[in-house]
């Protein structure tokens, strides 16, 4: 039976309180191909109680019963993997490649990891006579986005799960299918009933009442700084926990000893993955003034070397953005960005030709860019680099950390010990040296207006506990 009208709530599918049917867009055909209803008040009242419920009895479940369901949800997961890639470059437009080897692959990284982690994580230890105890934090509202949907549900659903939390998912209604297909992967992996909940919904209708539930302890939240704002809003009244992972506007700083050609054509192609739909993309390209025009040279050629198409045919390097209104965002900045007087690189407004419908954006450079135009400022979320020039070393980390955001930051140089130090004076919550593979156990979130909060491995599950001091315990 398919799930997409109803809902995942107490371990069953269930119709919505009052049904509210809402097209899931293709952005490769700007065709609806299904729909989903969206939830309400009522059906997060339903699935916040099924959570309370549970979570006396699952919170005392031993480290090990954990491990055992989370091995479990893995082998359930495996067993759905072509489909939850398929599924991702439906409702997103990701290209295939990227949808099975990145998007879906990356689910079953934080699956695993959170498995390796609970196996050595210790939840008590004795400090002279008082215990120090970490426990569940009670039951979670998780709100996920569409970018890089099933990455955000696993990275939060299984540090929660191994904490002992219980929780209700409000997956993006512009992507859900694929968290439908995830509950569907918690039932066949026989999470206890309550556990895991799921209402589709949008911001006003689910998200607004998922923040201010006065029985969820916690919100964990992606997406924009725009909402997170007013998450945080809904939530003070009740004063839950809320961890936040946000936007960004990421540094890429190319230190004039780096090999320039390779140096950009990588920053080229990692601002562009995903469609430039992602919170950590290296959108502004730092690069030493007396080589602005071999960067120039190298982004163009790297940028129109990007295959743009249909997802599912061969070849394609970057499909659509995710819809109407974020193909009229981009179009706008791209627009201010040569009203300006930014110099365009490559790319432009409209589509890529040939491309005659669907949310397509032509990979866009823009050259001589200056820190007050707003390119350099906002976050496009789209294939858009912005490259500026700097002097010396202080005015480029100067104007790196000169942002509102703090996710992120890149260093490039052939000198490492001289990229570490660059590293430490970066304002954001990541740094990555000369394009390292990602780790999964690194601690992922940002400073400033990018969030709070960590994400990933041990700092992942650690979110979810809170902490008890029990003053003259003796050990047994």
């Amino acid at each position: 039976m398919a799930h997409e009208m109803q809902f995942y709530i107490n371990g069953e599918w269930v119709d919505p309180v009052v049904p509210n049917p809402f097209d899931v867009i293709d952005p490769a055909t700007e065709e609806a191909y299904t729909q989903i209803s969206l939830g309400a008040a009522a059906d997060v009242d339903r699935a916040v109680a099924a959570a309370r419920a549970a979570f006396p009895a699952f919170s005392q479940t031993s480290k090990q019963e954990r491990i055992a369901l989370l091995q479990r949800i893995l082998a359930a997961f495996k067993a759905r993997y072509a489909d939850v890639a398929a599924a991702i470059t439906r409702e997103m437009g990701a290209p295939t490649a990227l949808a099975t080897q990145a998007q879906a692959a990356i689910g079953v990284g934080h699956i695993s990891q959170m498995i390796s982690v609970l196996e050595g994580f210790s939840f008590e230890h004795l400090q002279g006579s008082t215990l120090i105890a970490k426990e569940p934090i009670g039951v979670v509202g998780m709100i996920t986005p569409w970018n890089w949907p099933i990455n955000q549900i696993t990275c939060k659903v299984c540090p929660a799960i191994a904490a002992g939390c219980t929780m209700v998912l409000k997956p993006s209604e512009i992507a859900p299918i694929d968290a439908i297909i995830f509950a569907e992967i918690m039932h066949e992996a026989g999470v206890p009933k309550g556990v895991f909940n799921l209402v589709n919904g949008d911001g006003p209708g689910v998200g607004s009442a998922l923040s201010s539930h006065p029985d969820i302890d916690m919100i964990s939240f992606t997406g924009s700084s725009r909402a997170g704002i007013l998450i945080a809003k809904a939530a003070a009244d009740t004063i839950k926990r809320v961890h936040q992972e946000l936007g960004g506007k990421s540094a890429n700083i190319l230190l004039d000893d780096v090999d320039l050609p390779r140096a950009v054509r990588k920053g080229v192609t990692d601002c562009f993955q995903n469609s430039g739909q992602s919170c950590n993309a290296p959108t502004r390209m730092f690069v030493p003034a007396a080589l602005n025009d071999q960067a120039i040279l190298a982004a163009k050629a790297a940028a129109e070397a990007i295959k743009v198409g249909p997802p599912e045919a061969e070849g394609t390097m970057m499909g659509p953005v995710v819809s109407q209104m974020q193909y009229d965002k981009i179009q706008g900045l791209i627009q201010a960005g040569i009203d300006e007087g930014a110099t365009l690189v490559t790319g432009g407004t409209g589509r890529p030709e040939g491309l005659n419908r669907g949310y397509y954006v032509r990979p866009t450079v823009f050259a001589n860019v200056t820190p007050d135009m707003r390119i350099a400022r906002e976050e496009i979320f789209g294939p858009v680099l912005s490259i500026l020039t700097y002097k010396n070393e202080a005015e480029v980390i100067a104007e790196a950390n000169n942002t509102v955001y703090g996710l992120a930051s890149y260093v490039q140089s052939a000198d490492r010990a001289r990229a570490q130090r660059v590293a430490r004076q970066m304002r954001s919550g990541n740094v990555y040296i000369n394009y390292p593979p990602g780790d999964l156990n690194a601690p992922f979130g940002g400073y400033k207006q990018s969030g709070n909060g960590r994400e990933w491995g041990q700092w992942g599950l650690e979110e979810f506990l809170e902490i008890k001091g029990i003053v003259g315990y003796e050990a047994a």
